[in-house]
């Protein structure tokens, strides 16, 4: 069953008094951590789920991190109509972004091509920009890839 989302809108004021300082500049202004220095990039848990971290939409399971030793956490599939790709042109190359469908927070990007799982798709997520939610998945919810 995709996932209905209802799209939520906010001052960007608003984001600033919820949002930690770095989660506003990552979430909000699309920039991103450092490699190898986010919460979740070594966090492999044997259960759970992630959400944005602005908004708790769900995103991934856990069983769809992998370790891609890109340095920020990878995940293979998301939970279906829970992520937003855009075409970025930034750095004079193309890239997909992906931004939570819910409230438009940048998560990252996705990569194609690199054969690491079944999927053939790498997320590339900012820690800061995710949360870990230990137990059981919501009801309703079914992983697809993103591209």
């Amino acid at each position: 069953m995709t996932q209905t989302v209802k799209q939520i809108e906010k001052s960007e004021q608003e984001w600033k008094s919820q949002l930690t300082p770095e989660q506003y500049r990552i979430l909000r202004k699309k920039s991103t951590e450092k490699a190898g220095t986010g919460e979740y990039d070594k966090f492999y848990p044997s259960e759970g789920y992630f959400v944005c971290a602005a908004c708790s939409n769900p995103l991934y399971t856990a069983s769809s991190k992998f370790n891609s030793g890109c340095g920020w956490p990878a995940f293979d599939k998301c939970f279906q109509g829970s992520i937003k790709t855009l075409t970025d042109m930034s750095y004079g190359i193309r890239r997909i972004e992906i931004t939570c469908r819910k409230c438009g927070g940048h998560l990252g990007h996705v990569f194609e091509g690199e054969h690491y799982t079944s999927t053939n798709e790498r997320h590339c997520v900012n820690s800061l920009s995710i949360k870990y939610v230990k137990g059981p998945v919501p009801a309703g919810l079914s992983e697809e890839k993103c591209l």
